[in-house]
């Protein structure tokens, strides 16, 4: 498995070349209702291209139900919302590996303010995610797994999307 560092660099560098990859739109719409394809379309060129190699380390994995496939190319689309340069994207990693404290408290501010929105993006996004999905028509099953999948996959053990929860945080941390 690659050290969080490594993986870091790694989508830092795949973000800054982002403008120089093509972005498999059929992929996407194979998977995607016209309004979902147009909520992946208004996602930054880098968060498109870290979903699709999001959705192709699921579809890896095995047999891939169509929830897991929508919550693996939108899990990021609430990200739109406050677009972040990509150093802004690396602030809140940084802090919370070193004060998850910190985190935690500069994430409850106010996205509006420059300086917390990286941290309340951070935090957020995973809700935004959810509601855009919902409100576009995404499935159910769907919009839980996107709500949920930066929190810890213990805390749901016993739920019964418990092992999509993991694919797709298998996926997202390995991209």
């Amino acid at each position: 498995m690659t050290s969080p560092p490594v993986l870091r660099l790694r989508q830092g560098v795949r973000a800054l070349l982002a403008f120089s990859q093509p972005v498999e739109a059929d992929l996407a719409a194979a998977y995607l209702t016209p309004s979902l394809l147009s909520l992946f379309a208004g996602m930054r060129r880098s968060e498109q291209l870290h979903s699709l190699n999001v959705l192709r380390a699921v579809l890896a994995q095995g047999e891939t139900p169509l929830e897991l496939a929508i919550a693996a190319l939108l899990h990021d689309v609430g990200k739109s919302r406050y677009p972040l340069a990509l150093w802004q994207k690396t602030v809140p990693v940084i802090v919370r590996a070193l004060s998850p404290a910190m985190q935690a408290k500069l994430s409850s501010g106010d996205p509006s303010v420059l300086w917390q929105r990286p941290f309340v993006v951070y935090a957020q996004h995973p809700a935004w995610s959810a509601e855009l999905a919902a409100s576009a028509g995404a499935p159910a099953d769907a919009v839980w797994l996107i709500e949920h999948h930066q929190q810890n996959e213990a805390r749901w053990r016993g739920h019964r999307l418990h092992y999509l929860l993991k694919r797709l945080q298998t996926a997202d941390d390995a991209n």
